[in-house]
């Protein structure tokens, strides 16, 4: 099974080669709670190029919002119908595999989904301990989070990620600390495709998996 990791697209549409699936992890739009309608751009870009993904090789695509999102969480029923299974808090079942996402992270400004660490924790204990596939768009602390300012993700995400141990955990937001890292239990991945600037700078990052084995392909730029 070849699963195909992105984040923080921003607007653009990047080509997705044909893989099993695509796991998306946040910030699809661009700009804030004043941008241009959301439900315009998800309705005549997003869906069409999602579209276009599946009719190319591109099986299943599973999504969370990120925090430039904000249709999601301030205007949930203009989202239109679109072509992928979206998580808010929520999971769902492929090809055997349990797949849970979120769309929460610590506060940022004013942005869509911000929640203070201990109401993180809440959302977080949601998750099932089965999990083979986390999918947030917050990282957790210490794998894809750090800044200038020093590690930015959350606490309580690691925490319970080092309860469940799922296979892989997909997030992205901090752009500057795309890659991947693994524990004993759990790949990480920063998918992140923009640099600081919000230029598409990367690619997606590629992987099979194996009854549970878990072997990289392609993403190291």
């Amino acid at each position: 099974m070849k699963i195909t990791a992105i984040a923080d697209l921003h607007g653009h549409e990047p080509r997705i080669a044909p893989c099993d699936l695509l796991l998306i992890g946040g910030d699809i739009l661009m700009g804030g709670a004043d941008a241009p309608d959301q439900r315009g751009i998800l309705h005549e870009v997003t869906g069409p190029w999602l579209a276009e993904q599946l009719m190319t090789g591109v099986r299943h695509v599973v999504a969370v919002a990120g925090n430039h999102d904000f249709i999601f969480q301030q205007e949930p029923e203009r989202v239109p119908p679109l072509p992928w299974t979206y998580l808010q808090d929520s999971g769902v079942e492929l090809n055997g595999l349990k797949i849970w996402g979120s769309p929460w992270q610590l506060p940022f400004y004013d942005w869509a989904f911000n929640l203070e660490e201990q109401d993180l924790a809440e959302k977080w204990a949601l998750i099932p301990d089965d999990t083979d596939i986390l999918l947030t768009h917050s990282p957790p602390y210490g794998f894809g989070d750090r800044t200038r300012e020093g590690h930015v993700g959350s606490r309580t995400l690691r925490e319970r990620v080092e309860q469940i141990k799922p296979r892989l955990h997909v997030f992205g937001h901090i752009h500057v600390a795309r890659g991947v890292w693994r524990n004993s239990h759990t790949t990480f991945v920063n998918a992140a495709l923009v640099d600081a600037r919000y230029r598409l700078r990367h690619n997606p990052f590629e992987f099979q998996w194996n009854d549970g084995g878990l072997r990289q392909l392609a993403g190291l730029h």
